[in-house]
């Protein structure tokens, strides 16, 4: 299937669906140093732009895509931002919303955080959604039941035209793992320590944790450990020799990223490219669940 990829960042999502089998035929972002990074690492063309210009709606329905894919920026939902969806990015998702509505694809996939399900935006998507003909999968997923060794999650809305509501809902559920993806099952004892840090949201909570538990969610904001922090009762290590932050290359690998994937921005925005990014494996699972039901629809024809 043609998939057209909106709010692309740096590939995750392209990547996940790449390795499922789809057909990205073109994807779409406005920051810079995300579109650099896309372009050293897919073949098919990226294109710089600014989505929320009326001509794109056009500019999209013309490439004729069967699924459009993608994650509007979540700072204005998320609880790592302002919660507050009128600081403009929020937008955004209506953008997409609009450009899917115009192109209407068979399918369409948005990512996003949680929270933006009790948001004034997210009535918006869903209604306007249903208006135009899809029927609509709600699903929060795990990450780290879907291949992915980071305890991460995120609101999925997937759209088929014509289908039932809750179309796709079996197919997410039946392949998720009874129990969640560690570190270690993903990566061994590659990183050379038992123990990472990261810093938290508040220090009354610990910072050191173990690669034989899910990583940590990946945050767009990666900062050095502190030269005076003092030892959490729940870490179970101090840090030093027994405990280390991650590289952007190891944070790269618990959004599984390959080990091939280029990355050559400046430590900042790797950082947050790595952060904002849909997890590969992640995309790659929705995609086999899409994969999945089309077939066995062709199959009922």
């Amino acid at each position: 299937m043609r998939v057209v990829d909106l709010f692309c960042g740096c590939g995750g999502m392209s990547l996940g669906f790449l390795n499922a089998g789809f057909e990205i035929i073109e994807a779409f972002d406005n920051w810079d140093p995300a579109i650099r990074t896309y372009e050293k690492n897919f073949t098919h063309p990226v294109r710089k732009a600014d989505l929320a210009d009326e001509s794109m709606i056009n500019v999209i329905s013309e490439l004729t895509p069967e699924i459009i894919i993608g994650g509007p920026p979540c700072q204005d939902f998320s609880s790592a931002g302002h919660r507050d969806e009128t600081l403009g990015r929020a937008e955004l998702s209506k953008t997409y919303t609009d450009i899917v509505a115009n192109a209407k694809p068979k399918y369409f996939v948005m990512e996003n955080v949680p929270r933006i399900r009790v948001s004034k935006t997210y009535q918006y998507v869903r209604e306007k959604m249903k208006k135009v003909g899809y029927g609509l999968t709600e699903k929060i997923l795990d990450a780290s039941y879907c291949g992915v060794p980071q305890k991460r999650k995120r609101l999925f809305l997937i759209g088929c035209l014509g289908a039932e509501d809750d179309f796709l809902l079996d197919y997410l559920n039946k392949n998720l793992a009874s129990s969640p993806m560690s570190i270690y099952d993903y990566l061994g004892d590659s990183l050379g320590v038992e123990y990472y840090f990261r810093i938290p949201r508040s220090y009354n909570r610990r910072a050191v944790f173990s690669i034989y538990e899910p990583c940590q969610t990946i945050r767009g904001v990666d900062r050095p450990i502190p030269p005076n922090y003092k030892k959490h009762p729940q870490d179970p290590v101090e840090v030093g020799p027994l405990a280390r932050a991650l590289t952007p290359k190891e944070r790269s690998f618990m959004q599984t990223f390959p080990e091939n994937f280029v990355f050559e921005e400046n430590k900042t925005n790797t950082n947050q490219m790595i952060g904002n990014a849909v997890p590969v494996k992640l995309a790659e699972y929705v995609a086999n669940a899409i994969l999945q039901y089309d077939k066995s629809k062709g199959k009922d024809e």
